[in-house]
């Protein structure tokens, strides 16, 4: 059977996406989109926020070789960031107060703020459920889909196919190339992407591989009016030090999450009335505002492996099969590092400079980890 690309990738949210467009120069790329567009499911459903005091030691290494490809997009003609100054502020009542130490001792760029200071910035909040603050100024709005509509244009300009619709159903490897049957059709190459987020341990049992262990996480959010006379464009994103809520402005209303981690099965993800109404009930009590109704409500699937660190590399157990997988919550910030660093690994690129003298050590990122010898 002849092959229809260099390399298969399925799944199209921003892994998918973006390392397909990195490795497209390269090689000749098709991604493999079960739903009807790319970026249906998490991608579509992020808080879109950059923050580089998120996460452990090597997602901190991605998201700060990640920040100047996100003010510089590659694969944007006009290198217009896609990065717009938000800010992020930590609250904490008195039972709270050794987490502010906490978090203030692991952080970069965080400092302590009076409780004065927290109301200045954000008005609607009780100065009773203040007895620490924090703030970092360099949190920034990520305009995910013109970030993840670039790298998709990216991969068109350099002759990728993106088809949609092609749920991948069979994987099977023969004569050195994996072939994968989908909804659309069959497609064969030497090299398969799981970018399948959290269907990608599923993908990995398809092609007979034992899974990695991925945690779909369920997250919830709801969409508020603003409060009345207040112009909320510019607070920052804020939430308790333990994030039990978090809430941040959306188009003029405000965005409010129960920072709910739910485990589920991958699916098209809803949320559960009983844990946003919690979490409503602890940002209303945090805050002045009256809630009167919701207008939307959505939830979206943070897929994590073990250890909450991605998973990238070539799996030890199977020729030519490479993860690209475990982004958790952070996937948006990271994507761009992490897709360079894929496209080192897929296809011997060169990393560039920012990214070669970094802390970032593919050994730690492999899946290899997880796979006895």
């Amino acid at each position: 059977m002849n092959a229809t690309a260099d390399v298969l990738v399925i799944g199209g949210g921003m892994a998918g996406a973006s390392v397909a467009a990195e490795i497209s120069a390269h090689a000749r790329v098709v991604l493999l989109e079960a739903a009807d567009r790319p970026g249906y499911h998490s991608t579509g459903r992020s808080a879109a926020i950059f923050i580089q005091n998120y996460g452990n030691a090597v997602i901190r290494n991605l998201s700060k070789a990640s920040r100047p490809l996100l003010l510089a997009p590659p694969f944007d003609p006009e290198r217009r960031s896609v990065l717009r100054p938000r800010g992020i502020l930590y609250v904490a009542d008195t039972a709270q107060s050794t987490k502010v130490d906490e978090l203030l001792a692991a952080a970069d760029g965080l400092h302590e703020i009076a409780p004065e200071e927290a109301l200045r910035y954000v008005p609607i909040l009780r100065p009773e459920s203040i007895a620490r603050a924090a703030y970092e100024a360099d949190a920034m709005d990520i305009d995910v889909d013109r970030l993840h509509q670039g790298y998709l244009r990216g991969l068109r300009r350099a002759g990728g196919e993106v088809v949609c619709q092609a749920a991948v159903r069979r994987l099977a490897r023969r004569d050195g190339l994996w072939q994968a049957e989908s909804a659309a059709g069959t497609f064969v190459a030497p090299t398969l992407v799981n970018a399948a987020g959290a269907w990608a341990d599923a993908v990995a049992a398809m092609a007979g591989l034992a899974p990695l262990g991925l945690a779909p996480l369920r997250r919830s959010a709801a969409i508020l009016p603003a409060p009345p006379g207040l112009a909320v464009d510019d607070w920052p994103l804020t939430g308790d030090v333990e994030e039990t809520y978090y809430f941040k402005p959306e188009a003029g209303k405000l965005m409010v999450s129960p920072a709910d981690e739910t485990p589920v099965a991958p699916h098209d993800a809803w949320p559960d009335d009983m844990e946003l109404a919690e979490g409503l009930d602890r940002f209303v009590r945090a805050t002045h505002y009256e809630l009167r109704h919701v207008e939307r409500t959505w939830a979206g699937l943070r897929t994590f492996a073990p250890d909450r660190t991605p998973v990238i590399g070539f799996d030890p157990a199977a020729e030519g099969f490479f993860w690209c997988a475990g982004q958790g919550g952070y996937g948006i910030q990271t994507a761009a590092a992490a897709a360079q660093l894929a496209a080192g690994l897929l296809v011997g690129r060169d990393l560039p400079p920012s990214l070669a003298q970094s802390s970032l050590n593919a050994a730690e990122l492999s899946p290899a980890r997880f796979r006895r010898p």
